[in-house]
Order: structure tokens, then sequence, then C-alpha cells
């Protein structure tokens, strides 16, 4: 199987990619990514992953939709926090670069990393869940004709995982980890229904590219554990 990625310099994205490398069954990955990959990158070594950057995601060269259709399906995890950011930067990070996505041919697993809360009905007055929730919205209205088909991921609160110390140090602020020290117990434990283990994230990801769950098009935070704790019951049933 042949999987795009991007945004695998983000928390979710890397984890994604670490997953994907690790999974036998992905025999090609091709990053899509605006730099070079740095060197802190805690990913294991590999000969199936291309780079391609890609400056800008709302200019393809004229080959890419022709390469990317070689390929099998997507992950979606390019973003950027909400914070900071007026509604037209925001909206250009989240929406208008995933539905510039851009590929022809046969059809295709799109998997979009959202976020818990995220609202279809444009009604919240949380920019975040807008426009998360408006590109969903698109993705799960595109016409049969484009070939996509579209499944979104809300993870709740993540944070890097602790046994890949340099993804913690380049991605999340000093502040952020000291604040993670007692967020996780907290989420793991009064809140678990808001709490997304970055190593499940990583795998439901991977599976949903793969095909696993392709009757559901939607899940929650709560449904994804769910789905998790179903799949390894079975497996070690087996």
């Amino acid at each position: 199987m042949k999987l795009v990625l991007t945004g695998v310099t983000g928390a979710a994205g890397i984890q994604i990619f670490r997953q994907a490398v690790l999974d036998a069954a992905i025999t090609k990955i091709t990053v899509l990514s605006r730099r070079a990959l740095p060197s802190w990158m805690d990913i294991p070594q590999n000969d199936k992953t291309e780079v391609i950057i890609l400056k800008d995601f709302l200019d393809y060269p004229s080959d890419l939709p022709v390469r990317l259709a070689e390929h099998d399906a997507c992950v979606w995890a390019l973003g950027k926090s909400s914070v900071g950011l007026s509604d037209e930067e925001y909206t250009r990070i989240t929406y208008d670069y995933t539905m510039h996505f851009d590929k022809t041919g046969e059809p295709f697993r799109f998997v979009f990393i959202s976020g818990e809360g995220a609202d279809p009905s444009g009604k919240s007055n949380l920019k975040f869940a807008r426009i998360k929730g408006m590109t969903e919205k698109a993705l799960f209205d595109l016409p049969p004709s484009s070939n996509i088909k579209a499944s979104v991921m809300r993870p709740a609160y993540f944070f890097p995982s602790k046994d890949h110390p340099s993804d913690r140090d380049n991605i999340r602020s000093s502040t952020a980890r000291a604040m993670d020290c007692f967020m996780t117990p907290i989420m793991k434990t009064i809140l678990p229904s808001m709490y997304t283990p970055i190593e499940d994230l990583g795998f439901f990801a991977v599976e949903a590219a793969k095909g696993r769950w392709s009757d559901e098009k939607l899940f929650s935070n709560s449904k994804m554990r769910e789905l998790i704790k179903a799949s390894r019951t079975l497996e070690n049933q087996q």
C-alpha cells in the first residue's frame, strides 16, 4: 500500500509517520512538506519514504497530481493552533490547503485529522471548531466524481510521547511540557473521553488509511478508543 502524509513535523503527524514506517503493509510513503525534514526527527531508518518539498500547498507542480494518483490513501495531519491567527490565516491553513489536495485516478481514502469539538454546522463562536467543522463538511460533500472517500478523526487532548524526547523538545514549548506533567494524568484518570494517547492516534490513523472501519466516516475520540480497545481484545484472543 502507498500512503501520502502531511504535517509530519507536528505532534500527531510525526507519530502517524512513525507508525506508517513500522507497518509492513505500507510499502511506500510520500511526505508532502514545505521544507526538508529536520534532523531531530526520531524516525526509524527506512527506504520507503520520499519527501516532496511543496513550498505552497495552494500551488502544486503540474506533475504532482499524477504522482499522487499512484497512492492508495492520504492522512492529512497538516495544521496549526488557531491561537494568534486571524480567521483568514487559519482558514487558509486548515480549509484551503486541505481542499486543494489534488490527485487524479482511482478511488482514494483521505483521512483528515480534525479535533474533538469541531462544528460542521458553522454556528460555533470558536474559530477552531467552526473552521475545522467547515473542512469536515466540505470533505464529506465531495462528489463521487472526486474519487475521494473521506473520513475524519477527532482526537482530544494529546501530547508527544515520552518515549521520543526529541518530539517533546522540538514540537512543544517548555511551558507546554511543564503543563503536560499534570494535564495528562488528570485527563487519563478523570476525563478519559477527552484524552487521546498519541500512540493510539498514530495506530488509528494508519489503520483507517488502510481501509479498516471503512463503513464509518466520522470518528469521535470516544469512538476511536472504543474501536482500538475492541481491536486489541480481538488480537489478544487470537
